[in-house]
C-alpha cells in the first residue's frame, strides 16, 4: 500500500495542507513574499456581503436541486420500472443527459434561454409573448434557471440509482401486498420506501454535495450574474483568486466550503443511516 499512500499524500494531502496554510496569509498568488495574517481572511467574510450572499445562494441551490432532482428521479424510476414496452428506450433516453459534460449542457441551455433563444422563440410562436423573459438576465429568475438546468441533466442519474433499488425488491412482496388489498400509495409508503432506504441515502448524499460544490453550470450560464445574483461559494472563489488576485482570501473561502461539505455530509449520513437502520 505504500506507493499508493505516497501518491495520495503527494496529490491530495500535501496540496490541501499548503492550501490551509495560505488561507491564513495575504498571498496574491504570484508574489513570493507574503505575510501571515491569522484569522483576518475568515473574519473579513463575516462583513463581506458578497460572501454571505454566495453562501445563501449555495445553500438554496443545493436544497432545491436535492429535493426536486430526487423527487423527479423517483417518479421516473417508478414509471420505467413498470412493464411498459418502451421502458428500456425510456431508461436510455432519460439517463442520456447525465453523460454529457456539464459545461456543454450549460452552454446549450444558455443559448436556449437567451433573449433570442429557442425558448422565447417558441413562446412567441404559440402566442405567449407575455411569457417571454430574459431568463438568465433577471436576478429573480436566473438562480432558478440554474436549478432547472442541473435537475434536467441529473434527474436521470438519480432515476438509475432508484431504479436499481426498485429492481432489488422481490416481486413476491408486491404480490403479497396486492392480495392483502393494499393500495398503491400504501404499498409505496410501507413497503417500497423502507426498502429503498439505501438508494435514497446515496442519492441525497450525491445531490446535496454536488449542489454545494456547483461551479461549472453557474459559471457557464450566468458567470455569477446578473450582478452577484447567482454567485455561489465556488464562483466567488474563482473570481477572488483569478480576477482580483486575492488568493489568500479565496483559499479561505475554499476552506469554509470544505468544512460546510464535511459537516453537511456527516450530518446527513448520520440521519439517513439511522433511518435506514430503523427501516430495516
Amino acid at each position: 500500500m505504500l506507493p499508493a499512500l505516497l501518491l495520495f499524500a503527494f496529490v491530495v494531502l500535501v496540496p490541501s495542507a499548503r492550501g490551509i496554510y495560505y488561507a491564513f496569509t495575504d498571498w496574491d498568488g504570484l508574489d513570493p513574499d507574503f505575510a501571515v495574517i491569522g484569522l483576518r481572511n475568515f473574519t473579513d467574510m463575516l462583513g463581506d456581503e458578497d460572501a454571505l450572499r454566495a453562501v445563501w445562494h449555495t445553500v438554496l441551490i443545493a436544497v432545491a436541486v436535492t429535493v426536486i432532482q430526487n423527487g423527479i428521479g423517483l417518479l421516473l424510476a417508478l414509471g420505467v420500472n413498470s412493464m411498459i414496452k418502451t421502458r428500456n428506450f425510456l431508461r436510455v433516453l432519460l439517463f442520456a443527459p447525465a453523460v454529457v459534460t456539464p459545461i456543454v449542457t450549460a452552454y446549450l441551455w444558455r443559448n436556449l434561454l437567451g433573449p433570442d433563444g429557442a425558448v422565447n422563440s417558441l413562446l412567441g410562436a404559440v402566442g405567449l409573448d407575455s411569457w417571454r423573459q430574459d431568463w438568465l438576465g433577471r436576478p429573480d429568475l436566473a438562480l432558478w434557471m440554474i436549478v432547472l438546468v442541473v435537475v434536467w441533466q441529473f434527474a436521470g442519474y438519480s432515476m438509475v440509482i432508484f431504479l436499481a433499488g426498485l429492481q432489488s425488491i422481490p416481486r413476491e412482496i408486491y404480490e403479497a401486498a396486492a392480495i392483502d388489498g393494499t393500495g398503491a400509495v400504501r404499498r409505496f409508503w410501507s413497503i417500497v420506501r423502507p426498502l429503498l432506504a439505501p438508494a435514497i441515502t446515496i442519492n441525497l448524499m450525491l445531490s446535496i454535495i454536488g449542489g454545494i460544490k456547483l461551479f461549472d453550470q453557474v459559471y457557464a450560464l450566468t458567470g455569477g450574474g446578473p450582478g452577484h445574483a447567482t454567485d455561489t461559494i465556488s464562483t466567488l472563489i474563482y473570481k477572488d483568486a483569478f480576477t482580483l488576485g486575492e488568493f489568500g482570501y479565496s483559499i479561505a473561502l475554499a476552506v469554509v466550503l470544505t468544512v460546510i461539505v464535511a459537516i453537511v455530509s456527516a450530518g446527513q449520513y448520520t440521519v439517513l443511516d439511522r433511518n435506514e437502520r430503523a427501516a430495516s
